[in-house]
């Protein structure tokens, strides 16, 4: 019986390391979330998030927000414009920045102001060309009101 017990025991540890290989597919530098004033319902989220191999960035969670979203800001005529996108494009191994102005994760409808010097854990939702998913947990600093990308 304790072959079969240290057996399930090795499979269980080879699932959890694959599963483990398969979130680190993912380099994220740099994650940040800019601070709040009171009354303010939305942030943002900034990182460089550079792809083992091909992946779409298709989703984000956080407990601090009741919404959490991937966006772009672009020009439309002479207008910048936000908006949700449906998935962002990871090219195997080039980095993609998520910075101020261009793509971001936007953090809406926040349960509470965000202060400078506090983490924000951020789940971030992969799929493959398969479609196959996977997840990552990210802690971003919060970084003052005004501060510039680093």
């Amino acid at each position: 019986m304790t072959s079969i017990h240290s057996l399930a025991a090795l499979a269980a540890a080879v699932l959890l390391s694959a599963s483990a290989a398969v979130s680190a597919q993912v380099s994220v530098d740099a994650p940040w979330v800019r601070a709040t004033v009171p009354q303010q319902q939305a942030t943002g989220a900034f990182m460089r998030l550079t792809a083992a191999h091909d992946l779409r960035l298709v989703a984000a969670r956080s407990s601090v927000a009741r919404t959490t979203e991937v966006h772009e800001m672009a020009m439309q005529g002479q207008m910048m414009r936000m908006r949700q996108v449906p998935e962002l494009a990871l090219p195997k191994d080039r980095a993609v920045a998520l910075a101020p102005g261009g793509y971001h994760i936007m953090l809406i409808d926040l349960k509470r102001p965000l202060s400078a010097g506090e983490q924000v854990a951020i789940t971030l939702v992969f799929a493959d060309a398969q479609g196959k998913r996977s997840e990552q947990l990210v802690q971003a600093p919060v970084r003052p009101l005004g501060a510039a990308a680093p």
